[in-house]
């Protein structure tokens, strides 16, 4: 194969929401292992990503121990202030050329499927901007707070997920255009769509799911 692919999976927060104080979340222990073990794993299981480039804060004490043992994983203490901040030191630190493919998966979804993150990648080899997985939004969407302002239309929207697959040098500068706009980038679609492309949308999997609140430890745990 030709192409280069290199996952990056942004592991320097703490995830305040998930109720775990004092162990960012992406340590708790899922059916035994911690969930950023999972996460990693899940990528490592297609053949084509040739390493899993976990980025983590420079006062991080668990990774290591976390992802002991693991093949084709390198750990670097490049996190930032930010995800899109993480995101683009991972991408200066690992060097990669320009037209490399870049994966970015979150640490806090370690239900990706195999078929999933093939799906994806297939689709994005054959694609000049790449994409990212998403589920049509299946529930009656409402706007407001804490009452009701308006009902809306669901029809053409979607949930995203990761991974996000894009070349590096097209990533690299969104980013980078992002951070000099002052743009608040949630994810690197965002950040792809504000440089005036168009990712591609590829249907993701329910288990997929972003563990955020406590209850989500639970659900994900019976997945896995």
């Amino acid at each position: 194969m030709t192409d280069s692919l290199i996952a990056i999976v942004p592991a320097a927060g703490v995830g305040a929401r998930a109720g775990t104080p004092g162990l960012p979340k992406q340590y708790r222990l899922l059916a035994g292992q911690p969930m950023l073990r999972h996460a990693v794993t899940a990528l490592l299981a297609d053949a084509r990503i040739g390493e899993v480039r976990v980025a983590v804060s420079p006062d991080d004490g668990w990774a290591l121990q976390a992802l002991a043992g693991l093949p084709r994983t390198t750990c670097r203490p490049c996190g930032g202030a930010t995800r899109a901040d993480t995101v683009a030191n991972a991408l200066a630190d690992s060097g990669a050329r320009d037209d490399a493919w870049i994966l970015v998966h979150d640490a806090a979804r370690p239900g990706l499927p195999r078929e999933a993150l093939a799906r994806l990648i297939d689709a994005c080899l054959a694609d000049a901007v790449g994409g990212l997985l998403a589920l049509p939004v299946a529930d009656t969407v409402k706007s407001g707070g804490p009452r009701v302002r308006a009902t809306l239309d669901r029809d053409g929207l979607w949930l995203a997920q990761t991974p996000q697959m894009f070349r590096a040098g097209m990533l690299r500068a969104a980013l980078a255009a992002a951070s000099a706009g002052g743009a608040v980038v949630t994810d690197e679609a965002s950040a792809i769509e504000a440089a005036g492309h168009a990712p591609l949308l590829v249907p993701g999997a329910l288990r997929n799911f972003k563990v955020t609140w406590p209850d989500d430890f639970e659900l994900m745990e019976k997945w896995l």
